[in-house]
């Protein structure tokens, strides 16, 4: 509620109270206001208005008949309960009694009597009374349902937020609960969710601990031993900690944080990171530690004051709705504040340098709105573009320069203003290529492509990027946008063209129109086959190849074929090689491919109007998509026929595995370097003969040789 609203109403309350003590001013009798009550708090309030003078006031418990429900009649009497009564006179003929709960609110513990035995602390009717003498002028009837005050044990840490170890412990056990008291779908692990609402998605929740679902537990873990287990099982099974699992850490980010007492209205201040040099992805400070910013986009919002990563190129549009001029900060903008010192990575400072650079034409800045100067209100010097430009030497910054674009802007009624915010880090002035992997692609990065430039005979690419459809505001292919292909995310978009049956007269016309549309969004000739591949070195590219799906066309009245109204992209990615234990991806192939089509006017349903008239359009699709396809590593040659199909010593297509019998000396033992575990597994062969031969069995049998022996001489 606003503070004016708020106000309005203590107006009308007081007018109200004027007004009733006016109407009881001259009047010989009493009334409480209100004439009835339901209290929910230690605190009553309510006035008597008339004539007060020789006025008692006694509260008593009343109970309703158990046969009519009905209260007894006001009485005088007095009666000892738990409520102190105050007066105060407010007039010369109002009085504000006050009546205030003697007991406490919170639950009982150990030998404790002055306190609430449950939750439910009071419940009971009061009845007030105004007396003159022994006779009853007003009453007032009070329904009294107090709860007890829940209370910490411990209120001295309400003010600490202790937070677990993050590194065997994740900081959220339901990582997909991200609504407070709010179900969200999908996640089967929010408390929010009641058991209805869990059973329409039950089938479909989030895998894996992102969904709260711990991975588990592997077979050969001793604690998942079951009752049909084997007997041996106890002594072969591995005995690991509930800590040691394969997303230890997946949570963890930064150490643990004790947070100081302090007022909850007031954000925690947190100190400047000490750092000694710029690192790519460090943030850029200025020279009194504070944090260098720039307006950027985040989380699908325009944030003011976004920290800036060093090395890290970006370059974002804002949408501004305007109905005033504006005043401040970024769209109005004083170059006194944006010529700031900056931290240079070594101690030293460096001041942006501003230059300003005015834009008449502000087609590209307005939408809805009429761009001419007459008429309307005009803004002068609003800022539409901030350019940044970052020079750069190893882990030093040695410049900084911002070109602060402005114009002047007509409001006739609300507008719709974009505004343009960069930053571009250059060494050796020429922009840094930025990467997608090394060398192997990342997932999520985009798909590095470029055109063979033909300057000289040498091979050189120039970069560029493969794109997909980006349909924005009304999907319509004229203000759709174009977004580059992402490593290992396949997608599928696209957009609308409004065709009317005098385009489909001219399909020649047409198909060239909607070709020139999919070429322009790919235009390269060679893909990187690593994330950070060298412009002049050829190996390091591959050529795209081109087709189409059909060639056929066959036009006719009111239709058109052989539209290029899909492209689609493959590609394939293989893992070849290693570096420092990480698998790197590589792009082996890339084809595009269009689909052709044919485009016929539809006047089924009774709509007849794009049939007749031949400037009625209808809407038809133009997509793009983009597969990967992961090609199978082999590790070694093809199998033979008899290595197919003669499976008994085939481990993983029996019960019983044979070559693990020796398990120690096999190729299945990979706890150590084969030639270690064959060295320790023939000397314990060699204790295994000694101990057959030094031990009691072979003394036994020596010995009865030795007896045979002899008596074999005696008897000779």
């Amino acid at each position: 509620m606003s503070s004016q609203a708020i106000l309005d109403t203590m107006a009308k309350v007081v007018a109200l109270l004027a007004f009733l003590l006016f109407c009881w001013a001259d009047s010989k009798d009493l009334v409480f206001q209100p004439s009835s009550m339901i209290a929910t708090g230690p605190r009553i309030k309510a006035y008597l208005l008339g004539n007060i003078k020789d006025i008692s006031l006694n509260v008593r418990t009343v109970f309703p008949s158990k046969l009519t429900g009905s209260i007894d009649p006001p009485s005088c009497a007095a009666e000892e309960t738990l409520w102190n009564v105050t007066t105060e006179v407010v007039g010369m003929n109002a009085l504000q009694v006050n009546m205030k709960l003697n007991k406490s609110l919170h639950l009982c513990g150990d030998n404790e009597t002055d306190c609430c035995p449950k939750p439910l602390c009071v419940l009971e009717t009061l009845q007030l009374s105004a007396c003159v003498g022994n006779t009853v002028k007003a009453s007032l009837l009070i329904q009294v349902k107090i709860h007890a005050h829940l209370i910490s044990a411990n209120p001295g840490s309400a003010n600490q937020t202790i937070i677990p170890n993050q590194v065997y412990e994740p900081l959220g056990s339901c990582p997909c609960d991200l609504t407070p008291q709010t179900c969200d779908i999908r996640c089967c692990c929010d408390k929010d969710c009641s058991p209805e609402e869990l059973k329409l998605f039950e089938l479909h929740c989030f895998p894996g601990p992102f969904g709260g679902q711990l991975p588990p537990v592997p077979d050969y873990q001793c604690s998942a031993q079951r009752e049909d287990s084997p007997d041996w099982f106890p002594f072969l099974c591995v005995i690991s900690p509930p800590e040691n699992n394969p997303y230890l850490g997946l949570f963890y980010n930064g150490d643990k944080i004790t947070p100081k007492p302090r007022p909850s209205f007031q954000m925690p201040v947190l100190s400047a990171p000490v750092f000694n040099i710029y690192k790519q992805g460090n943030p850029i400070f200025t020279m009194d530690d504070q944090l260098f910013t720039i307006p950027q986009m985040a989380i699908g919002h325009c944030v003011s004051n976004a920290p800036v990563a060093f090395l890290e190129n970006f370059s974002f549009k804002c949408l501004n709705l305007l109905d005033s001029c504006p005043t401040d900060f970024p769209l109005q903008t004083r170059p006194s504040d944006l010529r700031v010192q900056v931290n240079n990575g070594q101690g030293g400072d460096v001041t942006v340098e501003v230059r300003d650079e005015s834009i008449g034409d502000l087609s590209n800045f307005l939408s809805n709105a009429d761009i001419t100067p007459d008429g309307g209100l005009v803004c002068k010097n609003v800022t539409l573009a901030l350019d940044y430009t970052f020079y750069w030497k190893g882990n030093l910054i040695t410049n900084i320069t911002v070109i602060r674009s402005v114009g002047t802007v007509v409001l006739n009624g609300r507008v719709k203003l974009t505004t343009r915010y960069s930053a571009v880090f250059l060494t050796r002035d020429y922009v840094g290529d930025s990467n997608s992997g090394n060398p192997g692609y990342q997932v999520g990065k985009p798909v590095i492509a470029g055109i063979k430039r033909t300057e000289n005979n040498t091979f050189s690419v120039q970069r560029t990027s493969l794109n997909l459809w980006k349909p924005v505001r009304d999907g319509l292919c004229s203000t759709a946008e174009k977004q580059p292909v992402l490593f290992a995310l396949n997608s599928t978009s696209g957009c609308l063209l409004l065709v009317s049956l005098q385009n489909l007269t001219q399909c020649e016309l047409l198909r060239d129109t909607v070709g020139s549309m999919q070429a322009n969004l790919i235009t390269a000739t060679y893909a990187a086959k690593s994330g950070n591949p060298d412009s002049e070195t050829e190996a390091d590219w591959i050529k795209i190849s081109y087709g189409n799906s059909s060639t056929s066309k066959g036009d006719g009245e009111g239709s058109c074929s052989g539209i290029p109204s899909h492209i689609h992209i493959n590609i394939w990615s293989l893992v070849n090689e290693t570096t420092e234990g990480n698998a790197q991806r590589m792009i082996q192939a890339v084809q595009v491919q269009s689909t052709l089509s044919t485009w016929t006017l539809d006047c089924g349903g009774g709509d007849f109007a794009p049939c007749a008239d031949p400037a009625e359009a209808e809407m038809f699709e133009v997509t793009s998509s983009v597969t990967f396809i992961d090609i199978p590593v082999r590790t070694g040659p093809p199998k033979t026929r008899f290595q197919i199909n003669f499976t008994e010593y085939d481990c993983d297509k029996n019960d019983v595995c044979w070559p693990q019998l020796a398990f120690p000396l096999t190729k299945y033992y990979s706890g150590e370097p084969h030639s270690q575990a064959l060295a320790k597994g023939l000397i314990l062969v060699f204790f295994f003969i000694a101990a057959a031969v030094l031990g009691t069995p072979w003394r036994q049998i020596r010995q009865a040789w030795n007896n045979s022996s002899r008596t074999v001489i005696e008897d000779s």
